[in-house]
């Protein structure tokens, strides 16, 4: 219920001018060309990313079918109460999430974006990132204007002082060493909660937790606003590698479209929200991406 009344606060806060309804479109264009046209005029660019663009660099998605950590979805761990009841469980899922995404590195998708915000920058244009993703791929590709909607993997927060940070120590404790397998068969560690990751913060020692937005937690209002911003003033609008299911950020790219402003959508499958963008591109982020952010020939050098 908590999330649901956030929901609504966020719709009925200025960004939504006016309902999805309202706006009649015809079927999404594929015309790179005429996407190109648009995207060499744009000065302001909000990209907004899910799931789809790591999913490509072999991040696992834990959702779906077949979507299991030992005999739990994530939907059973990445909560408050699931931490509660059992932080060494929780603790060693994450591990092992943070142990995979090691392994993986940025692809053209990634990268494409990235190069395209360094470029547009000497010209006095920015991009904008909002990401729905929590493996840091975006910042390893060098995009450096990036709001994390959902935090990242690779901080901490303080159960006791709140305090968040960057943490990519390997283990991140000495307890967790060699655990997190994904085996239904493995066994709980059952690590003791005092050798979890603790709070290095002087006179403090609390318990650490990952510093990402779990099921029935509201997202970052101060990273929430930041991103409404973004997408109040941006000219153009992308959606990369996203179902457009998970909210509020499914919300975002609708509002855009409807005040006007041109939304292209880059991914495997149409979304809930495909009809009300001007342009779809059908197929994998890494493929369709990188010659639609390629140098226009009106860019100067």
């Amino acid at each position: 219920m908590q999330q649901f009344t956030f929901m609504v606060i966020r719709l009925n806060s200025g960004l939504l001018r006016k309902p999805w309804g309202c706006q009649v479109m015809a079927r999404p264009s594929s015309d790179l060309a005429a996407f190109r046209e648009i995207f060499s005029k744009a000065k302001n660019i909000a990209i907004i990313t899910g799931a789809g663009v790591s999913a490509e660099s072999g991040v696992p998605t834990f959702r779906g079918a077949g979507g299991y950590w030992r005999k739990w979805q994530a939907q059973e761990l990445a909560t408050p109460e699931a931490f509660s009841r059992n932080p060494s469980r929780v603790w060693e899922f994450y591990h092992y999430r943070r142990e995979v995404m090691i392994t993986k590195n940025p692809n053209q998708a990634h990268l494409a974006i990235a190069g395209c915000e360094e470029r547009l920058a000497k010209q006095g244009r920015k991009v904008t990132v909002i990401t729905q993703n929590i493996d840091e791929l975006h910042r390893g590709a060098g995009s450096k204007n990036v709001l994390e909607l959902h935090g990242s993997l690779f901080k901490t927060r303080c159960m006791s002082c709140g305090h968040e940070a960057a943490n990519h120590r390997r283990p991140i404790c000495a307890a967790l060493a060699g655990k997190g397998a994904p085996s239904p068969d493995t066994h709980d560690a059952e690590i003791p909660v005092e050798q979890l990751p603790r709070c290095e913060q002087t006179g403090c020692r609390g318990l650490l937790r990952p510093a990402v937005v779990w099921f029935g937690e509201t997202l970052d209002s101060d990273i929430l606003t930041s991103a409404e911003q973004v997408l109040d003033s941006c000219d153009l609008c992308l959606v990369v590698g996203t179902s457009s299911v998970v909210y509020p950020a499914a919300m975002f790219a609708p509002q855009v479209a409807a005040r006007r402003v041109p939304v292209a959508e880059f991914n495997m499958e149409h979304t809930p929200a495909t009809m009300n963008f001007k342009f779809h591109f059908h197929g994998p982020c890494g493929t369709t991406l990188p010659p639609a952010l390629a140098r226009h020939e009106s860019e100067q050098l």
